[in-house]
């Protein structure tokens, strides 16, 4: 369609030698000849304009909305990048001129635009086989996968593909109750004496309704060649005297194939014994070891078809570290319904599995002294000097793992009487409050029966000759916790005896602490104790009495 505006001069007028009348020229424009394209494409758009001098300005506009790109509206030329299609479309494209005077023409054109499906493309992918010839096992679960199949020019790049069909073109079936229609499917391969051939397709189908197709062919490997699965479990850090949990799992998807038959071997049989090392759950005992090793662990399968598979696990075992700190005394095990020493491999990571304790129970913790479990202890005499530990006259006891020199608790009603008591009263670091100078609750072998007045005695009295003797702090205190014994105080008996029994449960002894809870005013009322029946910490008011173990010096480091 073109569109024209004709111009007549005013007034007549005309050649003044022929006499014919002059006729002003027309100014219109040509959009041009309508088009045909295919979608996803680039059409170019120029005006033709006649009968018009001076500038121009050109806008092009599309029923319905295209981006049209124009570099300079001052020129004929614009571009329309056509869209992705479904359908065949139609576009009017219109331009209107104006030139300096305001004056506008329009002219238009169709395009056609005409949608072009690239047809999808089905892929199937099957799981990987270890199987040099590429063949699956029997009797073990398969899942085929069409999710990668796509189309490129989808409308939806998030769901490329409208419809899935599988089809087992060949072989044993294997598709019953299994669904068709989906990305993927699964089934269990056949088992069978001889080898069998599956093969699979795949069509999918696009929302512009083209399709493509895939197949796959999978080889099955008859019973007798099918091998067991194994896993012999996660790589471990150990330390000497720790156990190394050796705990594989094995199956076979042939029954055939069982029983299955286990053997766990080491790359060094001399250092690392393993006591049933037919059993598909044992442990082996890290050795004493100098220096940092590793050692690989192998659980070899043979099933009842001489079939014989292996998989191994590395582990580092490492000296065990000097200790700052003492353990808990814990070397017993719990399971779903007990407690008792036996391993379990079922609940590996607990505390009677690790740690000194468990090193001292297999004889590999070198110490200082003697104690029980993972602690470290020396007796001293009144003057200080190491006692054997078979003496049973001591006076205090050093611990040879934290470097504190503790207290011991006698029986005859002198000033180390264990079952003394004493209320909370300290000078300083006391949370705002000293405590309590006396109570009636109290007994003991001194006036005042308060720790304030007991560390005084102690000190005065030079005891083990040091006389820097103190309360301990809760940590400290804690380090003597045996929670690995049950029938007597939590605490080593051999080296601190008189501590208190069970049936006098609580047994509380007196920390420097100051507890925050119960605070008046700023002033803390409470401050913290131990239990040496239960090994429960709790803060008791500074009124009540407690039993108290003094402690001087302890590591610098």
């Amino acid at each position: 369609m073109l569109l024209v505006m004709a111009v007549s001069a005013c007034g007549g007028g005309g050649d003044s030698e022929t006499g014919a009348e002059t006729v002003s020229p027309v100014f219109a424009v040509n959009a041009g000849a309508d088009v045909q394209a295919s979608e996803q494409t680039t059409v170019f758009l120029s005006a033709q304009v006649s009968g018009a001098t001076g500038a121009l300005t050109y806008r092009w506009q599309s029923e319905p909305e295209l981006t049209i790109e124009q570099q300079d509206v001052s020129l004929p030329e614009a571009t329309i990048a056509l869209p992705q299609l479904n359908a065949p479309e139609t576009y009017t494209v219109s331009v209107t001129v104006s030139n300096s005077s305001g004056k506008k023409v329009t002219d238009s054109l169709v395009i056609t635009a005409r949608s072009v499906n690239e047809p999808p493309r089905a892929k199937i992918t099957a799981p990987p086989t270890d199987d040099e010839a590429g063949r699956y096992a029997a009797g073990i679960d398969i899942t085929l996968d069409g999710s990668a199949s796509t189309d490129d020019d989808a409308s939806d790049e998030s769901a490329p593909i409208t419809t899935w069909q599988w089809e087992q073109l060949e072989g044993v079936d294997v598709t019953t109750d299994v669904a068709l229609d989906g990305p993927t499917i699964s089934f269990t391969t056949p088992v069978a004496s001889t080898e069998q051939t599956l093969r699979f397709r795949l069509t999918v189908e696009d929302d512009e309704e083209a399709s493509d197709s895939d197949t796959i062919t999978l080889i099955i490997q008859p019973d007798s060649d099918t091998k067991p699965t194994v896993d012999a479990g996660s790589g471990q850090g150990v330390f000497s005297g720790e156990p190394i949990i050796l705990n594989g799992t094995a199956s076979s998807s042939v029954a055939s194939a069982l029983p299955l038959h286990y053997e766990w071997e080491t790359s060094n049989n001399q250092q690392f014994r393993i006591e049933e090392s037919d059993k598909l759950s044992t442990h082996v005992i890290a050795p004493e070891v100098t220096r940092e090793q590793t050692v690989s662990f192998t659980l070899n399968v043979t099933d009842a078809n001489g079939n014989r598979v292996s998989d191994n696990i590395m582990v580092t075992v490492r000296p065990m570290p000097v200790a700052y700190v003492n353990d808990t005394g814990v070397i017993a095990q719990a399971s779903a319904s007990a407690v008792n020493n036996d391993q379990q491999n079922s609940f590996p990571g607990q505390d009677g599995q690790r740690g000194a304790d468990v090193a001292a129970a297999q004889g590999l913790l070198e110490k200082a002294g003697r104690g029980a479990a993972g602690f470290d202890f020396t007796k001293l005499n009144q003057n200080g000097d190491e006692q054997d530990a078979a003496e049973s006259q001591f006076s205090c006891v050093r611990d040879n793992t934290t470097g504190l020199v503790w207290e011991v608790k006698t029986a005859d009603g002198a000033l180390h009487d264990g079952a003394h008591t004493y209320t909370w009263y300290q000078g300083e670091n006391n949370g705002g409050n000293e405590g309590v100078e006396s109570s009636v609750a109290a007994s003991c072998s001194i006036t005042g029966c308060n720790t304030r007045n007991f560390i005084a005695a102690v000190r005065a009295e030079g005891l083990c000759g040091f006389y820097d003797w103190r309360l301990p702090n809760h940590f400290e205190l804690m380090s003597l916790v045996h929670f690995g014994q049950t029938t007597t105080a939590m605490i080593d008996t051999d080296y601190f005896p008189n501590t208190g029994k069970i049936n006098e449960a609580p047994v509380w002894y007196w920390t420097s602490q100051p507890g925050a809870d119960g605070v008046i005013s700023d002033a803390a009322q409470n401050a913290w104790a131990i239990d040496f029946t239960s090994g429960v910490d709790n803060f008791l008011d500074k009124g009540n009495v407690a039993r108290v173990r003094l402690v001087r010096a302890g590591r610098t480091q």
